[in-house]
């Protein structure tokens, strides 16, 4: 591909609507260009403002020279009739102009307008709660310490110890301003267990420093909110504590002087048993599977060792295929039940390259099944494109192959379009079935046929986090670049295979691509025979 066609497609992407950006690592690669050209026009501001204060300066230094040097005999001076023309043409011209100039005013308009051209590039307020609440997943999923974080440490703690499960070759830390807008926005959800945790960070970091313009939060701010958190936690004590701290910064604060009467009232009431209040994350009705699918995502579960399973291998693999013969895949047989199977080098960079460009300017956020309708969730967090390969020869190419590896049909209605996901701050995609089950609604079913096997390619590489994740069977596997991970959706009765339940496991540090193909059974009759053995 040319470098002029990459070219291209990057300004084709930067011309389309940046929302929700938080859902995709490219959308927000690409706002790291937006804020380059947001510091151009800083840049520029500060050069007139400068020169704006270069000019004040020469006027003030000539008007005091004056002052301490011809001025020091006022009555021969003002008889000097053209001493006294410029005292006067100053007084009345010059110092007006000084004063009244709307020189400042015109930067800063300047400054303003150039921000507001950009503003349909720059993130939204729905961006910074996702970026906050991706921090929040990647804090639960992986039990990573929160006082790592701030540091930019990806850290657990491990009998006393905090221990680093990866390192970045550049870090960078929270401040208490960020910290406090990511409590806040655990505050809004009423999630108190991640607010108490933020608003403690920005309390510990507001104190002693001083507040810069930029800051949204406030040492008070940070107090008052961090105040309520505990009282909703159930600690009283430490919100009253809070509280009268919060007096001694802002003693006419009416609203705080009650919420002390009121906690004041309640301790007395019902006095705190000297006892740790630990605090709790709130229970989901959706994910009823968290601590295996938490757990498989920090380590590789229970996955079986080839050496300990004489019945996993690899080879070189070739199906039978003619095209094959000659240059074999790498196949790696990962678990007999579920089947799935990683086919290593499935695409080449080259190729993984082409099918991300391709998709760039067609990403949208990604979207779940809602009855015959679709939707987004927050159990999903990516953005996908849909490539056809009528359009892009790439995508026949990864098609005819995988047609060789499988013998399956994929062409379309036998099979969907090539799916293209980017994931974004803490992307991923909580436990569910490829395949319709008995939620499902019967007219999707028959409109579209179930999905017989999923082979899902990565297209790039993560430093950290990332794995696919098998639940019930307790298994993940990690992100291979240019691999392709295949499994039966269906059993050979075709009922759903249970143990197909997975997830896209949250990625801590990385740009995960993949491409989705979904095998739909119709098409299928001769190329994957039925069984009624369930067991098949």
């Amino acid at each position: 591909m040319s470098s002029y066609f990459s070219l291209f497609i990057f300004l084709c992407v930067l011309n389309i609507s940046f929302g929700e950006m938080f859902t995709s690592m490219m959308s927000v690669n690409q706002a790291v260009f937006a804020e380059k050209q947001l510091i151009d026009h800083l840049r520029i501001y500060i050069e007139l403002e400068i020169q704006r204060l270069d000019d004040i300066k020469r006027f003030f230094s000539r008007v005091t020279s004056l002052h301490s040097g011809v001025y020091n005999e006022p009555s021969a001076t003002i008889a000097n009739p053209i001493v006294a023309f410029k005292l006067v043409k100053r007084l009345k011209s010059e110092w007006m102009n000084v004063v009244y100039t709307n020189e400042a005013e015109e930067n800063i308009k300047a400054l303003r307008e150039g921000y507001r051209k950009m503003e349909v590039s720059l993130p939204k307020l729905e961006d910074l709660q996702g970026a906050a609440q991706g921090l929040m997943r990647l804090q639960d999923v992986y039990d990573l310490h929160v006082e790592g974080l701030v540091q930019g440490h990806f850290q657990q703690i491990t009998n006393g110890n905090a221990v680093d499960i990866y390192k970045p070759p550049l870090s960078d830390s929270l401040s208490g301003d960020d910290c406090f807008l990511i409590g806040k926005v655990a505050y809004d959800l009423e999630d108190y267990y991640h607010s108490v945790q933020w608003f403690e960070e920005a309390v510990r970091l507001f104190r002693g420093t001083e507040w810069s313009p930029e800051n949204e939060g406030t040492l008070e701010d940070a107090l008052d909110h961090l105040a309520f958190s505990h009282f909703k936690t159930g600690n009283i004590s430490y919100a009253l504590s809070l509280s009268r701290e919060l007096l001694l910064h802002d003693p006419m604060n009416r609203r705080v002087h009650f919420n002390v009467e009121k906690y004041e009232k309640l301790l007395d009431e019902s006095p705190p048993v000297n006892q740790s209040l630990a605090l709790k994350r709130a229970d989901t009705t959706y994910l009823r599977t968290r601590n295996v699918y938490e757990k498989l995502c920090q380590t590789k579960g229970s996955e079986p060792k080839h050496f300990e399973n004489p019945r996993l291998f690899c080879d070189y693999f070739t199906n039978g295929n003619p095209g094959l013969l000659l240059q074999p895949i790498k196949r790696e047989l990962i678990s007999l039940h579920p089947y799935v199977v990683l086919f290593h080098g499935f695409v080449t960079r080259p190729e993984a390259k082409s099918i991300r460009e391709y998709a760039m300017p067609g990403l949208r956020r990604s979207v779940v099944a809602s009855g015959l309708n679709q939707a987004t969730a927050e159990y999903r967090i990516s953005k996908s494109a849909w490539l056809k390969e009528s359009v892009h020869e790439v995508v026949g190419k990864v098609d005819r192959r995988i047609t060789m590896v499988t013998g399956l049909n994929v062409q379309p209605p036998y099979a969907e379009y090539l799916q293209v996901v980017n994931y974004g701050i803490g992307g991923h995609y909580e436990p569910h079935f490829d395949h319709a089950t008995s939620d499902s609604s019967p007219l999707y079913r028959l409109k579209t046929g179930n999905r017989v096997a999923t082979l899902m390619i990565y297209l790039s590489s993560v430093e950290a986090g990332g794995f696919t994740a098998f639940i019930y069977a307790n298994f993940s596997v990690p992100v291979v670049e240019n691999g392709a991970l295949f499994w039966w959706n269906l059993k050979r009765n075709g009922q759903g295979n249970v143990d197909t339940l997975h997830a896209g496991c949250p990625v801590i540090v990385g740009d995960k691509w993949v491409a989705n193909k979904w095998v739909h059974e119709y098409g299928q009759e001769f190329r994957h025979r039925c069984s009624l053995n369930p067991e098949e």
